[in-house]
């Protein structure tokens, strides 16, 4: 009869994300997750091939959560991008690990994330526009996001105040629907 499994790959995904949390990609070790599941490093491998496929999962893992906030928002750009901010407070270092170069996410899964997203644009610029409005919109509160989380902000004044100020901006602009002329 076979010994039972000690662990799973959940149980397994969930330590990697907390000990992303707590020291970054570079402290997302095997041996740190088999610590913190209660088995021997050796163990993992029959679960996750290396660190690179612990790390694969640690950002698919991080890639479902941001998918499930954002589809219980109410599909405005505003609530789409206070939940973005929100989960990148909640998680930093696993919002720095979804937009790294590699590990990466799954096209698929990446394109489930975006499109709450692309909807709303949608719903303000159009179709054949919302591809764009996406890329500005995330653009933009990807960079406001890094700077808040690097404490990048050092002249004083309201940061939620200028995330808001963000937002009204790029909505208006969205909707404006400027485009340049065809030449």
């Amino acid at each position: 009869m076979p010994t039972p499994e000690k662990t799973s790959l959940g149980a397994i995904v969930a330590a990697g994300r907390d000990l992303l949390e707590v020291g970054g990609q570079q402290g997302l070790t095997m041996q740190g997750v088999a610590e913190r599941v209660g088995v021997r490093a050796p163990s993992l491998y029959k679960h996750v091939g290396n660190r690179a496929a612990l790390l694969a999962a640690v950002a698919e893992a991080t890639v479902a959560d941001l998918t499930a906030r954002l589809e219980a928002s109410d599909g405005s750009i505003e609530e789409l991008m206070r939940r973005y901010r929100t989960f990148a407070h909640d998680r930093p270092e696993g919002f720095r690990l979804m937009h790294a170069h590699s590990p990466r996410a799954r096209p698929s899964d990446l394109a489930r994330a975006a499109d709450p997203v692309l909807r709303a644009c949608a719903a303000l610029v159009g179709e054949r526009d919302a591809l764009n409005g996406a890329r500005l919109l995330t653009a933009w509160a990807t960079g406001f996001l890094e700077m808040e989380l690097n404490g990048a902000f050092r002249l004083g004044g309201d940061v939620e105040e200028a995330f808001e100020y963000g937002l009204t901006g790029i909505r208006r602009a969205l909707a404006d629907g400027h485009r340049p002329p065809s030449p």
